[in-house]
């Protein structure tokens, strides 16, 4: 039984469900509750026998485009103790993704930026068209990517390219993602739940015990090490967020000027 989302709906169809973010005014941009609410309907798939493949997709024209800055409710003020815990709710999303046993696919719409952009590549398997966009506007906000990430990221496309992505905030689409090896495919717009569905029949159809077993061997080495290297990610964002190059970088990235930082 789903409990009830205000951010989220859940559909399901036999042995596949689908997970869609529900913020479409906001482009599904994450605030608090629903960055909780998708770590909590992860968890509720914990016990779930039946379900084989879990699709996540945005309502609307992208698949999630970030933080939502604008949002009253992510309230991320007080004590620095309770910072640092209500930081890790992203993490603990991605880490909830990551553990699933059912098979993940991203059905990747339009734009995964930030927060949203660690999401996708925290699926099993990544669909897209021409117009999935993926890119991480944190350094160019005096800040370092959280959530754990940064390791997923390296994993997919090497270092070099993380760079890139991480530490030059490239924006890259469609085919590059491909080529990257971040999509496992791309469609048309119009083919793109089709397509991910296809998929998600092909895994839903393979031997569920032995799948689900592969697929956690698989996850536990290629991401073995990422507790011991990442484990600071939070503690480095709250030490970026307190510095005074980060607001002069926030405001000049919303005016589209070069910023003017000092290192300090």
């Amino acid at each position: 039984m789903d409990m009830n989302y205000n951010n989220l709906i859940i559909e399901r169809r036999g042995e596949i469900a689908t997970v869609s973010f529900n913020r479409p005014k906001r482009a599904n941009a994450l605030n608090y509750d629903l960055i909780y609410e998708i770590e909590e309907a992860a968890l509720s798939f914990r016990d779930d026998i039946d379900t084989r493949v879990v699709v996540f997709t945005g309502i609307g024209k992208n698949f999630c485009a970030g933080a939502d800055l604008g949002d009253p409710g992510s309230d991320y003020s007080g004590p620095l103790i309770k910072r640092r815990r209500r930081r890790r709710v992203g993490e603990r999303a991605i880490q909830a993704i990551l553990e699933m046993d059912q098979i993940t696919i991203s059905a990747w719409n339009g734009a995964a930026a930030g927060g949203g952009g660690c999401l996708a590549i925290a699926m099993d398997f990544r669909l897209g068209t021409k117009d999935s966009l993926l890119f991480f506007p944190e350094v160019d906000l005096g800040l370092n990517l959280m959530w754990k990430a940064m390791p997923l990221c390296v994993s997919l496309v090497g270092p070099a390219r993380a760079k890139r992505l991480m530490v030059g905030g490239e924006r890259i689409t469609g085919e590059k993602l491909f080529d990257w090896g971040i999509l496992d495919e791309i469609v048309s717009p119009e083919k793109l739940m089709e397509k991910t569905y296809e998929w998600a029949d092909f895994y839903a159809g393979k031997p569920h015990i032995a799948a689900q077993m592969i697929k956690r061997s698989i996850n536990s080495y290629a991401t073995a090490l990422d507790k011991a290297i990442m484990h600071s990610d939070v503690d480095q964002f709250l030490l970026a967020q307190s510095t005074d190059d980060h607001p002069v970088a926030a405001l000049a990235y919303r005016d589209r000027k070069r910023a003017n930082l000092k290192g300090e």
